[in-house]
């Protein structure tokens, strides 16, 4: 049998990666073809995962804590929500993580059932996060375009239902290729190049189905900037003078959001679209080692996106801040810290007091008032002002 020869435009490590790489006639003997990566990259593909994976677990653990620790929190379908994006970073950050390093770095060959069982760890995290992201979009989306209705739409029962029907359909789809659906040839095409024993009608099924997430994802924020600006609009139009103002003592609302959305979806589009492009390549094309090698950098992309989530999504909220601060202060009073942090505690939100930090121009320059509870409640209290 002859050997695939070895590109003279290699360096002498990646000349002899490719040369220990078994790949015969163009196909694999066993799982090294697919342990690509040369020292240098190893080097920096291992620091982010040993950085990014436990600040990853950590920040998340803590919002489900808050979470779990506050029964106002669990008893909104909006932190019902956040904490399943939690539950499902918290895994991203223990499965890809260990597995990744498992394979990559310390080269580990294991037997089909025990990679995919581990495959599907990773694949039950991944798509648990970004369902989750389109419930939190979709509940934002349902709190402004049924403002009238929405505690009667999205009950705390209806909440759970659906993470119950989101988490059922992702552990399916993730081990179906533990429960048969995998590559006939075990190694060799029309098996991935990207994942061992993956059958790429599978993967073209999964990425497609991740890729229509993230598309309604995107529609669902845009619907809502385009409501906020209607409103916005409206609210100029009816008051007139008065409204133009006092447009310019404060930033229009519309434009906050196409920040704060802008951001959301700016990191979410660019954690995930390059991995997903070349899942996308690997069905039509045969991948080269530096293919493989540029989606093992991006794949770390996507746990780099689930510790990024615990920031735009869960201490955003200026009800899971106070949340936070009382639990410390709860720890402090049985004895775990020796200073108290009374002073550092700030009051209970009222009603009044959030729908003042909303609107006015004193409240937004102070750090720990420029955020609502929620998006979704800016775009509510515009509601209120238009009625009165």
């Amino acid at each position: 049998m002859e050997e695939l020869d070895v590109p003279a435009s290699l360096g002498p490590t990646e000349a002899k990666e490719s040369k220990s790489s078994p790949i015969v006639n163009g196909s694999c003997e066993n799982l090294e073809c697919y342990m690509v990566l040369i020292k240098a990259e190893k080097t920096a593909i291992g620091s982010i995962c040993f950085l990014a994976g436990p600040i990853t677990l950590l920040e998340n653990a803590l919002v489900l804590a808050v979470i779990a620790a506050t029964a106002t929190l669990r008893q909104r379908p909006s932190y019902l929500f956040i904490g399943s994006l939690a539950l499902a970073d918290v895994f991203a950050s223990c499965f890809f993580t260990t597995s990744f390093l498992d394979f990559h770095l310390f080269r580990r060959s294991d037997g089909p059932t025990a990679y995919l069982f581990k495959l599907g760890g990773v694949t039950m995290a991944f798509t648990s996060s970004v369902g989750s992201l389109l419930l939190t979009a979709l509940d934002r989306y349902l709190c402004i375009y049924q403002a009238s209705s929405y505690k009667l739409l999205l009950t705390r029962r209806r909440a759970l239902l659906s993470l119950l029907s989101l988490w059922s359909a992702t552990i399916f789809i993730s081990f179906l290729p533990l429960m048969g659906w995998r590559c006939p040839t075990g190694l060799n095409p029309p098996c991935s190049r990207l994942f061992p024993y993956i059958n790429q009608g599978y993967l073209a099924c999964w990425t497609s189905f991740t890729l229509v997430l993230l598309a309604l994802i995107l529609g669902a924020y845009t619907l809502i900037l385009w409501k906020a600006h209607r409103h916005e609009s409206s609210m100029t139009s009816l008051q007139g003078a008065a409204a133009a103002g006092t447009g310019h003592a404060r930033m229009r609302m519309d434009i906050r959001l196409a920040r704060t959305f802008g951001l959301i979806l700016l990191i979410l589009v660019g954690c995930w679209l390059p991995a997903l492009s070349f899942m996308l390549a690997d069905v039509t094309v045969i991948l080269t080692h530096t293919q493989q090698r540029a989606f093992a950098f991006c794949s770390t992309l996507c746990l780099v996106n689930s510790a990024v989530n615990p920031l735009l999504y869960a201490l955003r909220c200026r009800e899971l801040r106070v949340a936070l601060l009382q639990l410390l202060q709860r720890l402090c009073k049985i004895g775990w810290c020796k200073t108290s942090t009374e002073d550092l505690t700030p009051r209970l939100p009222s009603a009044e007091d959030n729908n003042f930090a909303a609107i006015t121009e004193e409240e937004m320059s102070r750090p720990r008032s420029t955020q609502l509870n929620s998006v979704s409640e800016m775009v509510n209290n515009q509601h209120l002002n238009i009625r009165k």
